[in-house]
């Protein structure tokens, strides 16, 4: 027997195309709103499949919304019309205000989230970009689920929903029909990810090729490089993660560290603990494969070669530490950022 879901699934992918849903409010962020409508365009481009996309932006009402950036977009439709029909997709961006001590917080309207727990209940499958992720949250949608948001708002979405088990890290994450995205630009990788998911990888490499983003981002990748992720207040934290950048070629064993910061080993892990928040194994290995990123980017080096210079030693030490962190390996990273010419 056909499940409701199912139903909604089977006529939101009919003859019409599958139909994407992005929610419309005052203050959104712009690119969260005007980026996946061009991710998906493209996707027409690239595939013979005569069911494409149908984009449409709903609202509470048919009269303009002012973005976040100040420009004004006009809905396709409201929000009771959207909820009319059967949905595809439905994509939930964010807002954000900023007090007076330059803090972010998103912006969480009940009565929107209301509409989004309808909307949701019509979709196939629900995402969001940046911080709309606290309002799938507000919603109920995020519970028991991983998920990201923007780096800035991650322990707030922690904090107010602790039955989301927050990941500040990956650019997206997936969990079953339920897709989160990380920080704004972020919903052109989703987007690619969506259509991968639909047409094919072949057709999502070639609109990612289009958009000159060099191929995809995969999901685990990180939002953030590792040294303007973590900033230390003391002198002598500072020092050291110089230290670890100007050396990162060398062993580094905590004790060398110990003995370079003049303390102990139990007091120099307390100092990374308190400090940034790891071990100083975890931040060197951290460092290491930012440094490697930038190897595979940028240079022709071989495994071997980028093993050594950032420390890793071994090339199997190196993999490992790629599958860890970015949940790829240096060579398909290298296949899918290298902006060097072949």
């Amino acid at each position: 027997m056909q499940s409701a879901k199912d139903t909604v699934k089977d006529t939101a992918r009919g003859t019409a195309g599958r139909l994407i849903v992005i929610v419309l409010f005052d203050g959104v962020d712009l690119l969260d709103v005007t980026g996946p409508p061009e991710v998906f365009s493209l996707a027409l481009r690239e595939t013979e499949e005569a069911a494409g996309y149908q984009v449409v932006l709903a609202a509470r009402s048919m009269d303009p919304v002012t973005t976040g950036a100040g420009v004004r977009i006009l809905p396709d439709v409201t929000f009771e019309e959207a909820a009319a029909r059967s949905i595809d997709t439905l994509l939930v961006p964010g807002a954000v205000e900023i007090d007076a001590e330059r803090r972010v917080h998103p912006l969480v309207d009940p009565a929107l989230v209301a509409w989004v727990k309808v909307l949701a209940g019509r979709s196939h499958r629900i995402t969001s970009v940046c911080v709309g992720a606290h309002l799938l949250a507000a919603a109920g949608l995020l519970d028991g689920k991983r998920a990201t948001t923007h780096w800035s708002t991650a322990q707030q979405l922690a904090a107010d929903h602790p039955a989301v088990r927050v990941d500040a890290d990956p650019i997206f994450i997936r969990e079953g029909d339920v897709w989160t995205g990380a920080g704004i630009s972020a919903c052109l990788d989703l987007s690619l990810a969506l259509i991968a998911d639909d047409l094919g990888e072949a057709v999502a490499l070639r609109v990612a090729r289009q958009l000159v983003m060099y191929l995809k981002r995969p999901s685990g990748q990180s939002q953030f490089s590792v040294p303007l992720e973590q900033v230390s207040t003391t002198r002598r934290i500072e020092d050291l993660r110089h230290h670890i950048l100007r050396h990162v070629d060398e062993p580094l064993t905590v004790a060398d560290l110990a003995a370079y910061a003049h303390v102990s080993d139990r007091h120099l892990t307390r100092l990374f603990k308190t400090e940034l928040g790891t071990t100083p194994y975890a931040y060197i290995e951290s460092v290491r494969v930012e440094k490697a990123r930038h190897e595979l980017e940028s240079s022709d080096a071989t495994l071997e070669r980028i093993a050594s210079l950032c420390g890793f030693g071994t090339t199997d030490t190196l993999v490992r530490a790629f599958r860890r962190r970015l949940s790829t390996t240096p060579t398909e990273y290298r296949r899918r950022f290298r902006t060097t010419a072949h």
